[in-house]
């Protein structure tokens, strides 16, 4: 369940491999001896026989520890915020793989829990005191029913919870431009649905918050599979290979063979010629958009709008556009130059008078995209100092995992329930926390 749309992801949706969480592969193997001696408790009737440093006001020599009913809580301690994703695949695990084994029978447990979560979409902040946390997920029942799933709740919580955070630290910087997500070539297949949902999420908190209605573009349609998108691009440099670095040609090509729904944007650095490159091909759309908009054809006038140049230039080239001492890559100089030259495009294409107003808004409707090497803090640079960019394309940056990006999750066991009273025992450094913003779960709807 999103903040915004107040819907939870189902199982089906979701797509997890619920046997294999069921079996604890996923699992930490402490937690499957957890459940071994639990389990062996229970089926032995074993009651405490131990003494506890805790002053608890209850003869504890009668509980049956196998059996033992928990609050578990769920909590991140990431400074100064993060952005909560994951919830409800957290609770589609806890759904589909609270239970235990009876020979090759899995006996489903689910519906004795009593469950909390935020939704997804939540800003958790955190000021730096461990005593002082805000749950996530609170879990109450019988721990041996769910004590395998703990790493497996917190794996997704973390990644996803990781990735939507950066996004958004990426967006608060953007000024409501779109930021074209670009990390699946970075990591395995089998996390780009959680990433793009994170990333999608990111999206939607980013316009709650401001009032912009960015869209998400993601490039695959794994990434957009929790969300109901579909992945979206353009063409690669191999495509200019194929037409043996002939950009032009190669994007008149995109244009003519590819539906006229699918953006037309220019990878404009294979030959290193930005300026020309970019410049060629606008020449080309336009000499079949003069056509279309002259004979009344809107179809064609949409199959050849030039949308963007995308600038891509290697860290280890410096376009020829630019003087020796200028620098590498993709950089402002480069980009001004860029938007330069499209809005002057137009001069060189012997233009009519009837024609050149129309040639000038071609020009000028000419988006420029930038990619490579993109994280927060350079797009915070362009953005104070006024960098003419329209969208920005990031990539490995939102997938940064360290001291500054870390989001790792925690469940702790902090009560227990004896005779139908609830007791404090977390470790020592720990407390029971609340959390107003926890919502009571029907598991059943998952």
């Amino acid at each position: 369940m999103t903040l915004f749309d107040h819907k939870r992801l189902t199982s089906t949706i979701l797509g997890l491999d619920f046997e294999g969480i069921r079996r604890g592969l996923y699992s930490d193997k402490y937690f499957e001896n957890v459940v071994r001696v639990l389990s062996a408790a229970h089926e032995a009737n074993y009651r405490f026989a131990g003494s506890s440093p805790r002053t608890l006001p209850v003869d504890l020599s009668a509980v049956p520890v196998g059996d033992l009913t928990v609050e578990a809580q769920v909590f991140t301690r990431h400074a100064p915020y993060a952005l909560i994703a994951g919830i409800d695949a957290a609770l589609a695990m806890l759904r589909q793989c609270t239970g235990y084994w009876q020979g090759d029978q899995f006996i489903e447990t689910w519906k004795s829990l009593d469950v909390e979560a935020v939704e997804d979409g939540t800003i958790i902040p955190y000021e730096g005191h461990p005593d002082h946390v805000l749950p996530v997920i609170k879990i109450r029942g019988c721990y041996r029913d769910f004590a395998l799933l703990e790493t497996a709740i917190l794996g997704v919580l973390s990644r996803t919870t990781r990735l939507a955070t950066n996004v958004l630290d990426v967006l608060r910087v953007s000024n409501g431009k779109p930021v074209l997500f670009f990390p699946a070539r970075f990591d395995l297949p089998e996390v780009q649905a959680a990433d793009g949902y994170g990333y999608w999420l990111a999206v939607q908190r980013y316009n709650h918050e401001t009032g912009y209605a960015t869209k998400p573009a993601v490039s695959t349609d794994r990434q957009a599979a929790w969300w109901g998108g579909r992945g979206g691009g353009t063409i690669p440099h191999a495509l200019i290979a194929a037409f043996f670095g002939d950009t032009a040609e190669a994007m008149v090509a995109f244009a003519r063979y590819t539906p006229i729904n699918v953006p037309r944007y220019v990878l404009a650095d294979f030959n290193n010629d930005t300026v020309g490159d970019s410049l060629a091909t606008a020449a080309a759309y336009w000499t079949h958009y003069r056509e279309a908009l002259e004979a009344g054809d809107s179809e064609n006038q949409q199959r050849w709008t030039l949308d963007g140049v995308r600038l891509d230039t290697s860290l280890s080239v410096r376009d020829v556009s630019l003087n020796d001492g200028d620098p590498y890559g993709v950089n402002a100089k480069l980009v001004h130059i860029v938007r330069a030259a499209l809005d002057r495009a137009w001069e060189s294409w012997n233009v009519p008078e009837h024609l050149r107003e129309a040639a000038q808004a071609y020009c000028a409707n000419i988006k420029i995209v930038v990619t490579g090497g993109f994280n927060a803090e350079r797009i915070n640079h362009f953005e104070k100092t006024g960098v003419p960019v329209d969208v920005y394309g990031v990539g490995s940056s939102l997938l940064r995992n360290d001291h500054t990006t870390n989001t790792d999750f925690t469940m702790d066991v902090v009560r227990v329930q004896i005779d139908g009273t609830w007791y404090d025992v977390p470790k020592v450094g720990r407390m029971p926390n609340a959390n107003p913003d926890l919502q009571s779960v029907n598991l059943g709807e998952l």
